[in-house]
């Protein structure tokens, strides 16, 4: 069982992403990006759920409750991004090549991607980022000996529950990026340079056709869709990591503090979006 900083329970012990039974409904990558567009138009929904609900807790003096509405919501929005990866994760079942280079992103998002989507450690770094504005803007109250309770409220506890997550994330990310180098060293391998030579004297002399252009097809389709396994199990491990590690941050908060950590989550995904939209890229 997983616990909120009040030791309220929250949510059950995740489990690793699989794909569902059920495939997508077909290979195009616009299908994917139609459920992109409507998992951000609810994203989008709960990002004003959190704002109202922390406003709420902020003006009501019956924390309790208040907490228990907080940890509803929080909840939700968590299977919101189960949800998400549980898609993805059939959609890399299907083609993993295609999600490296999403067509459902802007070429400014695609910048900052890692093995198909966000490094896991940037949840940390938001987290930091939100409570140094948060302490900035309460500084005075901070000094006066008033408590907050948002992310510039931080406890010790909760600073080193932090600082070792944010060292074991690190550590998993560079086993992946390392994995992630050895698979792209591959495109250079004894098994490409022998088929790519091959195929490539076929053409020169003429055939490609009949038996032997099958037979080369074959092959081309069987070395590649080894480096697709292989990236495919990078996809799914990647994805794995950025789920766990949001879901350990909130683990550390206390709901209100997740509440706000949510929210500053969906605030930077929902305005990068738009903002490489306005640049003109891909969409």
């Amino acid at each position: 069982m997983i616990l909120l900083e009040d030791t309220t329970p929250f949510m059950a012990e995740e489990e690793p992403i699989t794909s569902s039974s059920n495939p997508p409904p077909t290979s195009s990558s616009e299908s994917f990006n139609t459920f992109f567009e409507n998992w951000l138009r609810e994203q989008n929904s709960h990002l004003e759920e959190l704002v109202t609900a922390a406003n709420n807790h902020n003006e009501n003096e019956i924390e309790n409750e208040n907490d228990a509405v907080l940890l509803q919501l929080i909840e939700k929005v968590v299977r919101h991004y189960e949800q998400y990866y549980r898609t993805k994760s059939d959609w890399e079942k299907r083609d993993a090549i295609s999600m490296y280079t999403p067509s459902w992103l802007s070429n400014l998002e695609e910048v900052f991607l890692w093995i198909g989507g966000w490094r896991p450690t940037l949840a940390v770094h938001l987290l930091y980022s939100k409570s140094g504005i948060q302490l900035d803007a309460k500084l005075g109250d901070l000094i006066r000996g008033i408590t907050t309770g948002d992310l510039s409220d931080l406890s010790p506890k909760q600073m080193e529950k932090i600082d070792e997550l944010h060292r074991k994330t690190i550590h998993e990310e560079r086993v992946l990026t390392e994995k992630l180098a050895k698979v792209q060293e591959t495109a250079a391998d004894r098994s490409m340079v022998e088929l790519s030579s091959a195929v490539s004297e076929m053409m020169r002399s003429g055939g490609g056709g009949g038996g032997d252009g099958e037979e080369s097809e074959e092959r081309v389709e069987e070395v590649l869709e080894v480096k697709n396994g292989q990236m495919e199990e990078l996809l799914h491990r990647a994805d794995d990591l950025r789920l766990e590690t949001l879901k350990a941050v909130i683990e550390i908060l206390t709901p209100i503090q997740a509440a706000y950590f949510l929210i500053a989550a969906a605030e930077l995904h929902l305005r990068l979006h738009e903002w490489g939209k306005k640049r003109g890229n891909k969409q």
